[in-house]
């Protein structure tokens, strides 16, 4: 099986089929700071800088001329707008970024699709862009399935909420199945991810492990960490002088300046995952933020993954925005599964009608 990445950014999700065997040819996205990252830890496959909405089949068309249809497999995560609460990111043709993947689909029908995007994929009311997209992949005779995972429900040690779609022409797909959660493996936690890397203080850097950097913290900012009970502690167990004047009178966002707890998955990390400022982010009892190396393994990333970017901004939006890897691994291991499934049917067919 042979896979195109759409909206790779850093390549989470295309490792993940490269851990399972299966070959990505290249990955597509916009944002060319992620190239460096990408083509290092995913060779051979190559990076195209494209934003999708200028990309043409024409131009994917020499990557795939090779392959039998029922081998390819077209995936990725569109960044896609009617999905948030702004609902905006529509060009002028009325087009989205997932409804010109939607054509890619029709014009070179690969055996399988794979989207991965937030739950409110599928919360937009109405005529949606993704009620839309599942119509499209109807009309050209897919079968589908969709539903919520949480990455730690596959070992990743990070509670992260995603809704995935999984499309094949032969055979009923399915969803990956759990493997850690009650009753099956113990979720894997902070403690298991981060315990192993060197301490540092804030704006520190490690010299023997990559991207094992902390970000700087205000003096001001570092006695409230200071001031905040490691293990989970947060902004509502700190002396009322470190209280900030917006939160005097509001207790909601409890999270931003909190600490991750040692035996638990970690929050969801976003972009902004290396700034105790931004979420519960602050390491669990060191005075500072977690490194971008610790964010890393939080996504399930290894640490021969290597992360290039012109600033700890720019690593962090790649580690942030990326497709745990064991998530990706997961769905690829359930795509290997449905082919499996499908040659064996086909390869019964065939038995079936020679003996008539």
């Amino acid at each position: 099986m042979i896979a195109l990445d759409f909206f790779c950014g850093a390549g989470g999700l295309t490792r993940g089929f490269l851990n399972m065997g299966i070959e990505v040819r290249a990955g597509i996205d916009w944002n060319e700071s992620c190239k460096r990252t990408y083509e290092t830890n995913n060779r051979p496959a190559r990076f195209i800088p494209s934003d999708l909405r200028a990309l043409r089949g024409s131009d994917i068309a020499p990557l795939v001329s090779d392959i039998p249809r029922d081998e390819l497999i077209f995936m990725g995560c569109a960044p896609c707008q009617p999905f948030s609460k702004q609902r905006r990111e529509v060009n002028r043709d009325g087009g989205t970024l997932l409804e010109k993947f939607g054509r890619l689909v029709d014009e070179f029908r690969p055996g399988y699709v794979i989207i991965e995007n937030v739950p409110g994929i599928a919360k937009v009311p109405g005529n949606s862009t993704y009620r839309r997209f599942l119509k499209r992949l109807e009309k050209s005779g897919y079968k589908f399935v969709d539903g919520r995972l949480d990455a730690k429900w596959f070992g990743v040690p990070q509670t992260r909420n995603r809704w995935v779609v999984i499309a094949c022409q032969n055979g009923d797909p399915m969803l990956p199945a759990n493997t850690h959660g009650p009753g099956l493996e113990p979720f894997v936690t902070v403690r298991e991810a981060i315990l192993k890397y060197p301490q540092l203080s804030a704006g520190g850097q490690s010299v023997t492990v990559p991207n094992h950097r902390a970000a700087q913290i205000s003096p001001t900012n570092l006695k409230r960490l200071a001031a905040t009970p490691p293990d989970g502690g947060g902004r509502l167990d700190w002396p009322k002088r470190f209280v900030l004047d917006c939160h005097k009178k509001y207790e909601g966002h409890s999270d931003v300046y909190g600490r991750m707890r040692w035996d638990a998955p970690a929050p969801t990390l976003t972009c902004k995952c290396f700034s105790i400022s931004n979420g519960r982010y602050g390491h669990p009892e060191q005075n500072r933020a977690i490194s971008l190396r610790e964010a890393a393994k939080l996504q399930s990333f290894s640490d021969d993954y290597v992360f290039f970017g012109e600033s700890q901004s720019a690593i962090g939006a790649q580690i942030g925005n990326a497709v745990p890897v064991k998530l990706a691994e997961a769905m690829a291991r359930r795509l290997l599964e449905l082919h499996a499934q499908s040659r064996s049917i086909m390869r019964g067919s065939d038995g079936l009608a020679s003996s008539r």
